[in-house]
């Protein structure tokens, strides 16, 4: 799924530029603001992204546990460290922690699982409130596949879209901090319900499963409606933006007939964008209120086309670069407060503002700098952290693990386009009882009589005839296609680079030598689409 790698890279330059922007050529940042919203329209393509991505993880894995896990292991340790350099560039006095030092206590159980957006105090650092929606998303899915409604897609985003439209100005906000117990209190209790909930669900089975994860996925929902910062409408409209991109999901994949999908998708984006221009005069006026009218629905409709257009173009190679993008956005978009405060810390000329050259190199320095700090997280945090996950999943839920991988007997369209594959493919289809099995060159296979054991296939050689009787041997020079996700720790330098290839996949082939020497192992490119459907890597 390059091409989601790459809407995922595009949002995550967006939100550079809206905080980044303001610092140079402050003339053409005031210039696209008074059309769209850049920083809103990237955190949006990043709720559809995420909605397209992580309903299908939950489903394919077909476990709770497995998913949290991978889930955990795959955003808290990146979230850990970012949270620690800025306490400690806070220290020496280049960061800074405004509101959260009033009441640590708060704001350390706000940020404990991520929700610290709804718990009515500052977020530690500014952009990580994004991620407060994506943990309510997450919590919502699993208390549905619990009991089986996962599947209810359209009728989750039309809600939401309607709740926006008709509760977006009557949403309170910071209700429950504000006058019920306190941050401190709400923050408490969210989170004794939310994880201790969400740990009844991945530690039991039946009742008190489904019973756990309505627990925290309640809470999470009580707290977007009654105890958020951000306005009624922006907050529902998240949430079926999310559930918006399930739907594409479902449509592409033929879970749900394109039609009606469409429909859903054209009446949410509608509902949302409607719930905007309806509910902003009321919070505002004059001027302020029609800039925010035009850059809300400017945004939600750029976001719903640039991935619509995505969704199109899926097939088309994407460059490299936008793919690695992509791998690394979550650590540039975290990673984005840190250098800010470094930068703003640069004692600059006071002419900068007047030195277009200046401003321009500024600009690619920070951009170099920030990818460059992406690029060494991502290797030494967030993939680390993944394959541990993974090792994690597999002891917890062994079963999970063993399913999610391709069976041995499988053949893909190039195993069986090949002569020796389909001589292997046809030998261990025929049953012992028959005489015979015929080879693609047309020579007789012998299988064996009735009464023997049906062994493994044995590959066939170049002129028909059959190849040692060593199972050790016929193991080793057996056709092999695998790809990168099932291939040793330390593969190929070739499938390394298949990463980054668009929408393609580095089979491995091993064929034998018609002396009987070793196996000559090749790589080649084919499109995804032509890989066993359990081989494909995770989004």
């Amino acid at each position: 799924m390059a091409w989601l790698d790459a809407l995922r890279g595009f949002a995550a330059l967006c939100v550079v530029y809206e905080h980044f922007g303001a610092r140079v050529f402050p003339g053409f940042h005031k210039l696209v603001f008074s059309v769209f919203d850049p920083g809103l329209y990237g955190v949006l393509v990043f709720f559809l992204v995420s909605g397209y991505v992580v309903p299908a993880s939950l489903e394919r894995r077909g476990s709770v546990r497995a998913f949290w896990i991978g889930r955990v292991f795959r955003l808290f340790p990146l979230f850990g460290f970012v949270i620690l350099a800025t306490l400690l560039l806070n220290a020496f006095g280049l960061a800074s922690v405004d509101g959260t030092n009033q009441n640590a206590g708060a704001a350390v159980l706000s940020h404990l699982f991520m929700l610290n957006d709804l718990l009515g105090g500052p977020n530690l650092v500014v952009v990580i409130w994004t991620l407060s929606y994506e943990m309510v998303f997450y919590l919502l899915l699993t208390a549905l596949f619990t009991v089986g409604l996962h599947r209810r897609s359209g009728e989750l985003a039309l809600a939401f879209g309607a709740g926006a439209l008709v509760l977006g100005g009557l949403l309170p906000t910071v209700w429950l901090s504000h006058h019920f117990l306190g941050l401190t209190g709400v923050a408490l209790i969210a989170d004794a319900l939310v994880i201790g909930g969400l740990g009844l669900a991945l530690a039991t089975r039946g009742l008190p499963r489904v019973l756990g994860a309505w627990i925290a996925a309640c809470t999470a929902l009580a707290l977007v409606i009654l105890n958020e910062h951000q306005a009624g409408y922006e907050r529902l409209t998240i949430l079926a933006l999310m559930f918006t991109g399930t739907v594409l999901y479902r449509a592409q994949h033929g879970q749900m007939r394109r039609g009606l999908a469409a429909a859903v998708v054209a009446g949410t984006f509608a509902a949302t964008m409607a719930a905007g221009a309806w509910q902003i005069p009321a919070l505002g006026s004059g001027q302020l209120s029609a800039l925010h009218q035009r850059e809300w629905v400017i945004s939600v409709a750029l976001a719903g086309l640039t991935f619509a257009a995505g969704l199109a173009l899926q097939k088309l190679r994407v460059p490299p670069l936008f793919a690695w993008l992509g791998l690394v956005s979550y650590s540039v978009y975290l990673g984005l407060p840190l250098m800010l405060d470094l930068y703003d810390d640069i004692p600059l000329p006071k002419s900068f503002q007047h030195l277009a050259w200046l401003q321009a190199g500024a600009s690619v320095a920070f951009l170099a700098a920030l990818l460059g700090f992406a690029a060494m997280t991502y290797r030494l945090v967030e993939a680390p952290f993944q394959r541990l996950g993974k090792r994690v999943a597999i002891r917890l839920d062994p079963g999970v693990a063993t399913a999610s991988q391709p069976r041995r007997t499988e053949r893909t369209p190039a195993d069986l386009a090949s002569p020796i594959g389909l001589a292997s493919a046809t030998a261990a289809a025929v049953p012992a009882g028959l005489a015979s099995a015929t080879s693609a060159a047309g020579a007789a296979i012998p299988v064996g009589a009735a009464a023997a054991p049906v062994g493994p296939a044995v590959p066939v050689g170049p002129a028909g005839s059959r190849a040692a009787a060593d199972p050790s041997r016929d193991r080793r020079r057996e056709p092999a296609v695998r790809d990168h996700a099932s291939m040793t720790r330390r593969p190929n330098l070739w499938c390394r680079l298949g990463r980054l290839r668009a929408g393609r996949n580095c089979q491995r082939i091993r064929s034998p030598l018609p002396a009987g020497g070793p196996a000559r192992v090749t790589h080649r490119w084919v499109p995804r689409s032509h890989m066993p459907a359990s081989g494909l890597r995770a989004p």
